[in-house]
This record gives structure tokens, sequence and C-alpha cells, in this order.
């Protein structure tokens, strides 16, 4: 099915052989994401990347503070192409005025600095991109983590806000020269495998090990050409779940046609590796060996076939049990229960929803018409939810009669909203069980709450395998040979963007005054690195793998996401209950520290007797600053956002340390936070650390000035002090000045 292979390939007459076995070539041939890096990039040092991008995109989650940090640093107009779309808290449900409010701000933001923006549900964000802003050999940076338009030929990158801010500010993204994994597919889908299935074995194949880690994936191969544009997109948008940096595909036909029918003929190039670029590492997918696959929670990674599921159906809900209760506090122990679920050998789900980026397109949700055209879902109690991912999307399957074959059928028609993929719509019940065509199911992104002791679970499915399991009343069913295939091409009705979007690109007006609800706070003050500091473990997490969605859940506190003092209490809420009262508590030591300094008084009694709990005396307070750090074994899995740095920050955060970081764009919002992102010289599982454990780096500042990585620490494990090792491996003379800045807003100040 998948074969992944650690040696090198070539690219020879459309095929990756072995490097060893392919003919030799003069020159140093290119692949299509080094062709497409190389155009964009201004540095003239040897493996090193410093890109401008094509075009920005943000959403409602992350436009406010990107604009607020831009706007602290000097930002008078935005000097390329940027789009703002309202799809993620486009329900106004939390917190009164607030997502409204912020509604309002983006819009006023865009007059003022030359912005596009894109009404509240009129599109979700990738798919406003691919309609109206991808094309072959741009790039597009977006805030957020699913920027994936490879198989338009353009290379999407997401990151968080603080790597935006530079793009904005006339800045370069900066990258050593990636590896390139080419991923080569042949042979065509069998019927009833959707694009879904393809994405889940991938991740399956490619997550573990950090296979495709901060790589980026090349697609090329005979397989692709019979695949609608839609089902490329499905298996693209998903490839961030690989723990790649970008990927993309080779454009043909098919890419044209997509182009042309969005009024964007003229944007089409042929991206194609040429003869002889060599991959570092490549992956052999038959798609005609794929099977309709389920990811169990909670991680799209867990895929299965649902044949084996289904076969094996006790032993599957006997670990997804065992992984809820690793979620569930002790008080709670005995609230996962999914083996009521099992009938005659059957599972019964409680919830469908298929939805945004990878789920809402058009060639999805058409098939499930045709699936369940004369037919219904019956009243079992099951709710079968559908997004149309644009207002587009939604208008031709209006006119087409598609949204009547659905909603006779009995399934529930909403409008583009990214909700139900990070817990701000659809929420599940209590012990519920729901299969989605959505990017993710990390435990507890569907919104329940462990700490409450709720637990719920999703399951990522197609959307075809979705349609058979709410056809045979609710049990888990795969898709059969009988299931229409997807439509190749639909219709696009421009004028519901020319009609209803902003454009603002270009047409800045400094004298719009930014309409700011009382939600919309500054940032706080946040002062330089000082030469030493003293930092309590504020957290110390041991689970094989911390999301950002740990670090700072998605639902609810995102509608706080423009006061950072207030979204900041939300933090590491499902891991630690006590976390924030904690940092917080030393964070007033270091306000109390700053105070005394300025005016030339002793340091409070508190601050001492935090220091003396590191040997220190109160002369340290001079050039020693006070706050925590949290310690993680593989930290910053998942979303870009870049509130899972920037509210350790706020609460006082100077340092993680990790084994390693599970992506670049984590390590990256840390450094734009002023969040060192450390990691341990020995095996990080070897330290014994504690939380609330005291950590001394002694001379840090110093060693940022110079040119060390390599530091040792004092690590005060139950009084008892160890010296330990960390480093900063790779850490750029730009990174350092950002870190010794104390964070990007001071940087560009």
């Amino acid at each position: 099915m998948i074969r992944t292979y650690k040696e090198k390939a070539c690219y020879c007459q459309g095929r990756l052989v072995p490097l060893a076995e392919a003919p030799k070539t003069s020159g140093k041939p290119l692949g299509m994401a080094q062709s497409i890096l190389k155009s964009h990039n201004v540095s003239s040092q040897e493996g090193k990347y410093a890109i401008s991008f094509d075009e920005l995109l943000s959403h409602d989650i992350t436009y406010v503070s990107i604009v607020q940090t831009a706007r602290a640093s000097g930002l008078t107009r935005f000097p390329v192409p940027y789009s703002f779309t309202n799809c993620h808290n486009s329900l106004c449900a939390i917190g009164g005025t607030i997502n409204a409010d912020d509604h309002r701000f983006g819009l006023s933001a865009a007059m003022k600095y030359g912005a596009n923006f894109v009404p509240p549900n009129m599109a979700v964000i990738h798919q406003y991109a691919r309609e109206m802003v991808a094309a072959p050999g741009k790039m597009v940076m977006a805030s957020d983590s699913h920027t994936r338009y490879g198989a338009l030929g353009c290379l999407g990158v997401g990151e968080g806000g603080g790597e935006l801010v530079k793009q904005v500010l006339s800045k370069t993204w900066n990258i050593d020269e990636p590896t390139i994994i080419g991923i080569y597919l042949h042979g065509e889908p069998r019927p009833g495998v959707g694009p879904h299935d393809v994405a889940i074995a991938m991740v399956t194949a490619l997550f573990p090990e950090g296979y495709a880690k901060n790589c980026i994936l090349e697609f090329v191969g005979p397989g692709i050409t019979p695949l609608p544009m839609d089902f490329r997109l499905g298996i693209d948008v998903m490839t961030t779940e690989t723990g790649c940096l970008s990927s993309v595909w080779t454009t043909d036909e098919t890419v044209r046609d997509y182009l042309e029918a969005h009024g964007r003929g003229s944007a089409y190039r042929q991206i194609t590796p040429e003869e002889g670029a060599v991959y570092d590492k490549y992956v052999d997918i038959d798609l005609g060996a794929i099977k309709p696959m389920i990811a169990l929670p909670f991680h799209p990674s867990l895929g299965v076939t649902i044949e084996d599921f289904t076969a094996n159906v006790h032993d599957h809900v006997d670990a997804m049990e065992q992984r809820a209760k690793k979620l569930m506090s002790d008080k709670y122990k005995s609230v996962p229960n999914l083996k009521s679920k099992i009938h005659n050998g059957h599972f019964r789900i409680d919830q469908a929803v298929v939805s945004g980026c990878c789920g809402g397109l058009y060639g999805n949700l058409a098939t499930v018409a045709a699936m369940l055209k004369n037919k219904t879902i019956g009243c079992n109690g099951i709710n079968y939810s559908l997004y149309p991912a644009s207002q587009p999307v939604l208008e031709n399957l209006l006119a087409s009669g598609a949204i009547t074959d659905m909603v006779r059928a009995g399934a529930t028609i909403r409008t583009a909203f990214c909700g139900p993929c990070f817990g701000a719509g659809d929420v599940p019940g209590q012990n519920c069980f729901s299969v989605r065509h959505v990017p993710r199911n990390f435990a507890n992104r569907e919104g329940s709450k462990a700490a409450q002791g709720q637990i719920s679970y999703v399951a990522l499915m197609d959307a075809r395998s979705i349609t058979a399991t709410m056809l045979n009343n609710g049990f888990v069913t795969a898709a059969g040979e009988d299931t229409p295939a997807m439509p190749r091409t639909y219709s696009f009705d421009p004028t519901i963007y020319e009609k209803n979007v902003y454009h603002g690109y270009g047409h800045e007006r400094a004298d719009v005054e930014l309409t700011r609800g009382p939600n919309i706070a500054d940032w706080p003050h946040m002062i330089e690195l000082p030469e030493n500091l003293l930092l309590t473990v504020g957290a110390a997490l041991f689970d094989k793998v911390t999301t950002t969605d740990d670090f700072i859940a998605s639902g609810e506190p995102s509608a706080f996401r423009s006061n950072p003092g207030k979204m900041a209490e939300y933090t590491l809420r499902s891991k630690d209950a006590g976390y924030v009262a904690r940092v917080s508590a030393i964070r007033d030591l270091e306000y109390a520290r700053e105070a005394a300094l300025e005016k030339g008084e002793a340091v409070p009694g508190e601050v001492a007797d935090y220091l003396a709990g590191a040997g220190l005396g109160s002369e340290a307070a001079a050039n020693t600053g006070l706050g925590s750090l949290v310690f993680a074994i593989y930290p910053g899995d998942g979303s870009a956002r870049e509130q899972a740095a920037s509210c350790q920050k706020v609460l006082g955060g100077w340092a993680n340390i990790a084994g390693s970081y599970a992506t670049k764009r984590y390590r990256s919002n840390c450094i734009n936070w002023g969040i060192l992102p450390l990691v341990t010289c020995d095996d990080v599982t070897s330290w014994e650390i504690a939380t609330g454990d005291l950590v001394y780096l002694e001379g840090i500042r110093s060693l940022l000035q110079g040119s060390e990585e390599t530091i040792t620490v004092t690590v005060f494990h139950n009084g008892t002090p160890t010296k330990r090792k960390v480093a900063l491996p790779d850490i750029s003379p730009e990174e350092r000045a950002i870190l010794l800045s104390g964070c990007l807003i001071n940087y560009y100040k």
C-alpha cells in the first residue's frame, strides 16, 4: 500500500528510482520545491533561504494578534497582498460581542493598512486561497498549520503570527535547505475510496518516528493524472499531519481547468521536477491498494482499515479506552465506556460531520449527495452535519440539486466554518463517538474538557464511508464498490466574491481608525533577556507528544485571542489545572524585582527567598530574571497558533526544555515570543525533573551574545542540585537577537 524508503532516489522519466540505479546526470537538476524556493530567495548564502512570499492569509483567530504585533513594531501598510478570512470564530457565540468585535477590527485594519477582507462564513481560509490565491510557482504563507496548496503547484507554508509579522514588515522567512521527500503515486483509487482514506494511510505511514518532520513532500507519478482536483486537494491539505514543512505536486490539464474555472487560467504553468532531480528519501504509494480507513482517537496517525476495525472491534475499543483513561484525572478514571457501543460485533457512532478545508470540498459533498439521493438516514438520534467550504461551493450544490438530496435524506446543511475541527461547533456529548471528515482528532480538540470529567471521541473517516455508516443506522461501514465517482469539475460564480469581499490591497487609508472592542487589548510590557534566569518548572509533561492544543485549547479560549491576559488564563488547562496560578505567582515576583530595581530599592523578601532556593543571595536580583519554563518530551505538534507560545510568555515564561520540537513553526513561535527553545543534550527521558523544581540558567544572555550553542544549567530537583547540559542548536544570528530583545516586538522596536 505505502512503502517508505530512507535512501536517496532520482526522478527519471516520470518515475522515482533508487539513486544507485539512476543514470548519471550533469549539473544539479532541481526538484519542484527547490525551483520555487530559489525563485523567491533573496539570500546569497549557500544552503540558506531567505524567502519573501507572494501572498499572505490569516483568519479570525490570528489576524488581530498579528495586526497588534505589527502595529507595535512599526506597521504602516501591507506590502504584499494579504487576505483576512472569518471562518474560525464566526459563530459569535462565546463571550458576548467579542467575536463580532474582532471582525469589525479586521475590516477596519484591512481598510487602514490595505488588506482584503472576506466576511464571516463566506469561505474557510484554505478554500478561499485555492479559489482566489494559490497558483503554480507561487509561495503563500498563512497563519494556520493546514496551509497546503501543493496540489495547485504552489508552496503553502503555515506559520505562527510572528513569521507573518516579519513578512508585513518586509523581512524574510529564513530556513536551511530542507529535506525533500519524493512521493510516487501510481494506480487508481478503487470505488468507495476517497481522499481522506489516502490521507489517513499516508499520515499513518509517515508521521511515526518523524519520517517527514520539517521536510517538503513532492508528489509525482502517473497516479496523479486520474485524480480530480478536489481529490488532490483533500490529500494535500492533510500532509500537515505528517509533520512536514510543505508540499508540492506536478501540475497538468486538471490544474489548468481548475484555474480557468476560477477565472485565473493565465496563472497556470507546468510544474514538474527536472530530469535527474534527487530526493533525500522517497515513498511509494499504490493508490489501488488503499482501502477505506479510520483514524482512531486521538491522532490522525492512528489509522487502520475499516475492515480491520470491524474484525477486531473489541481490541480497538479497548485500546481507545486505555488512551482515554490516560487523559483523565484519577477522579474520573471510570468515565470511558465505549464497549457499550458494540452491538452484535458492530460499532455504532453518535455523530457524523463533513466539514472544513479537507471535507467541505464540492467533490466530497456532491458524492455524499449522490449516495443519499432517494434514501434516508432515519430518525435514530445521530446527527449528520455537512459544511460546504465556501459560498461558491454552496451555490453550486444548490444549483445542481445536491442540497435538496442531502436535506431530504436527513442531513443538516451548515455554512463555511472551521469550528468542528477545533471544538467551536458540533461538540459531541459526554462519552459520544463522532466520525468526521476534518483534519484533526486530537484529544479534547473537539471541545470536551477532561479536567471537568468530560470525554468524547473523534475518529477521522472519509465522507464516503461516513455516509455509508449513516445509511447503515450508524454502524461503522466502509463505502462500497457502488459508491459514485467524485465529479471532476464544478461551476464557479466569481460575482460572489466580487460583490462581497472588501478588496483593500493597494488602497490603504491611513486616516481610518481601528475599531477596537473592549476585549481587544495590547500586549503587556516585556523585558529584555537578563544575564541569568532562575526558572520554576511550571509544568513537567511526559507524554510522548505535547500538542499545541495541550498548550492552549482551540475552542472556547480562542474567543479571547485578542486579549492576551484573558487567553493566557487557559494555558495548559487540560494538562495541569494548577499551571496558571503557579507560574503567575512567579511572574508577579519578577514584576516586584523589576519595580525594586527601577526605584533603586532592595528587592522584597519574597524575591530574596526565591533566589535563596537556588543558593543565590539577594544581590543576584540585579541580573537574574525570575520566571517559569515548561519541560516536555516532544512539544509543538499541531496548529500554527502562536498563542501556544505567547500565552506562556504573558504568564512569565522564558523557556521550554525538550528532547526535540515537533515542528519548525512551534519552535519559531517560541523564539518570536522570547521563549528559549532549549533541547536536552542527553536522553530527555533520563531527566529527573518535576513541576515546581528550579532551573538556573547562568550566563544565558552572554551565551546568546556569543557563538556558543550549549550551556550547563543547574536543576534543583526536590532541592538537590544537578548539572545538566542543554542547547540551542542551529540558532541563527537573527534568532539570537530576537531572544536577547525579549520578543519579536522588542526586536523590531
